[in-house]
């Protein structure tokens, strides 16, 4: 008797190990699947975000316009000034260069903001690609620990089984006392 139910833990032992190894697999490739579908959309977010162009980002536009506008009541302020007090051609141009400079500083500063912006982005982006990849490395050594349980746990149900099948067992259970 002590063979057959050390067959029958034997088989069920060894069928479990299977299961639960299949089944580990099976949760492991749809981790995998989303750990893949992450880093995927953290790289198309970086090739979008990085290679915006930052003159064209509604901050900046706003900037611009801004910008624009002052200049062009600074110079009509300028020309009626001129036309009034009979300001020289020189001191009409000066206020417009002057205004020229404002707006070649206002673009300089929002190409400034924008390599700013894309550090961020970057940074951003490789500490997000190093947790989906530090995640990956978890998940194969996961993976790996769990063949190593599912083989051992087969491997001691295939020894229960062996021991099921050992002539002195069932003579040592048949005796009772093992000296047979």
């Amino acid at each position: 008797m002590l063979g057959i139910g050390s067959l029958i833990g034997g088989a069920v032992g060894a069928a479990g190990s299977i299961f639960g190894g299949i089944k580990a697999s099976q949760a492991m490739k749809k981790v995998k699947k989303n750990l893949n579908a992450q880093r995927e959309a953290n790289q198309n977010w970086f090739d979008r975000r990085y290679n915006e162009d930052a003159t064209q980002r509604a901050d900046a536009q706003r900037i611009l316009t801004m910008t624009a506008e002052n200049i062009k009541n600074r110079n009509r302020q300028a020309a009626g000034m001129a036309a009034v007090g009979g300001a020289t051609e020189e001191s009409l141009a000066a206020t417009k260069a002057a205004n020229s400079q404002a707006l070649a500083e206002a673009a300089s500063q929002i190409a400034t903001a924008g390599e700013a912006r894309k550090d961020n982005i970057e940074n951003t982006y490789l500490q997000r690609d190093a947790s989906i990849q530090d995640s990956l490395n978890n998940l194969e050594m996961n993976k790996a620990n769990a063949i190593t349980q599912a083989a051992q746990g087969f491997a001691q149900s295939m020894g229960t089984l062996g021991s099921a099948f050992d002539p002195t067992s069932l003579i040592k259970s048949s005796t009772g006392n093992g000296k047979g």
